[in-house]
């Protein structure tokens, strides 16, 4: 390697797979070269978040970086590590600042029967990574007082004024913003993927409801797809729908799959975990996120396994699955390989992922996938964290 990829370090149990990724499956094969920064909550503290910051900045700078998986702290969090305060989502400021597109995808592998049969093709889901309640304003409201939307032009002068409600008891209320800007952004990183990856598109939201919000999400795709992609899906032999986020909840559920959902913010954070159980497991579940200027951040689609965590800390044996962690590194560096000109890296990040499928479609594999995994002939053998790495590492 000659130009590094940004390393994001995390937490918990993802925290040891990580290290053991590295030194049992890429240090043994790959000069790697990295930028690192350690998201790790601890550091996070220390940092006041900084980190977080520059490890997007630095992403924005070399074009590829792979994460781990992070805490985002609630109030339990705060009392455990005490922290300074409840820090924000990492995920957030990172998709904030590179006003990237999220696209999952599940790892299939034969053997491992998804919850709907009839997905027999893979359903990749994109989730806008800007904007609506991970940017908003919350208050709680005592009775008697009354919350406005008021817009104010640049110079804070008062131009419109909206009653939002009259607070007869105690309530809350929220506010949520988007941009023009970040959509449009967002239907062309969509477009754009779709076109790469042979997949129609489907889109829904909720614009018979949400007049305003969601109807601009709907009239900037149509309006781009219409002057920018129709002709080009139309040779392609793909399409775009738009319909309302209920329908296409129904058409995924009777489909085949092979598609690109596109689901607004709050959607896509809901949808993806439950495409992901459905396939099997959110332990096999790819996700990169795409700004559209081209840069990437690959990362696991789940969290941080807190639960073996612990059993690891009290010398317990547990039994992770580090696929979609493998699949951030083996992400980010055939992307690095492809935009640098670096064939035998990208080469060695698909053989692999082929190494990974060869070990659990051969019937190695961790707790989580065995429930799972039906193939006749193959006897299935139960593997602790680290020896389904070492498994891997004898077939690649």
């Amino acid at each position: 390697m000659t130009t590094p990829i940004v390393e994001m370090d995390g937490d918990e149990m993802t925290r040891i797979l990580w290290q053991w990724i590295k030194d049992i499956l890429i240090k043994p094969y790959v000069h790697l070269k990295t930028e690192y920064y350690d998201l790790g909550l601890p550091n996070r503290d220390r940092t006041d978040d900084a980190v977080t910051v520059e490890s997007a900045e630095a992403t924005k700078k070399y074009g590829v970086a792979v994460k781990c998986a992070t805490i985002t702290p609630n109030a339990q969090r705060v009392e455990e590590y005490k922290l300074k305060k409840m820090w924000k989502s990492p995920n957030g400021t990172i998709r904030r600042i590179l006003d990237g597109t999220v696209f999952r995808a599940p790892i299939l592998v034969k053997g491992i029967i998804p919850y709907i049969p009839g997905w027999t093709k893979p359903i990749v889901l994109a989730r806008h990574a800007y904007g609506d309640i991970y940017n908003s304003i919350e208050d709680r409201t005592k009775a008697g007082e009354k919350a406005y939307l008021v817009v104010c032009d640049k110079d804070g002068n008062e131009l419109r004024r909206q009653l939002i409600h009259g607070f007869e008891g105690d309530g809350i209320v929220q506010g949520v913003h988007n941009l023009d800007a970040s959509v449009s952004a967002f239907a062309r990183s969509c477009f754009n993927f779709a076109l790469e990856n042979n997949l129609p598109v489907w889109m829904g939201a909720k614009d018979t409801i949400s007049k305003t919000y969601d109807h601009r999400f709907k009239d900037i795709f149509n309006e781009i797809y219409d002057k920018e992609y129709k002709a080009k899906f139309e040779k392609a032999g793909l399409y775009f729908m738009y319909t309302l986020i209920d329908d296409v909840v129904a058409r995924v559920m009777r489909s085949d799959g092979g598609m690109l959902w596109v689901c607004k913010n709050y959607d896509g954070d809901v949808m993806s975990d439950m495409v992901a159980t459905a396939y099997g497991s959110l332990g096999m579940m790819s996700s990169v996120l795409v700004s559209p200027d081209g840069k990437y951040e690959y990362e696991a689609a789940h969290g941080t396994v807190t639960r073996h965590y612990y059993k690891h800390l009290n010398g317990e044996e547990t039994s992770t699955n580090a696929v979609a962690t493998i699949w951030a590194w083996t992400g980010a560096l055939a992307k690095r390989g492809e935009l640098d000109g670096n064939y035998e890296l990208t080469q060695f990040a698909k053989r692999l992922e082929r190494a990974t499928i060869q070990t659990i479609e051969e019937g190695y594999m961790t707790g989580d996938l065995i429930p799972l995994f039906r193939r006749e002939g193959v006897t299935v053998h139960k593997l602790n964290s680290k020896e389904f790495l070492l498994a891997i590492a004898q077939r690649l």
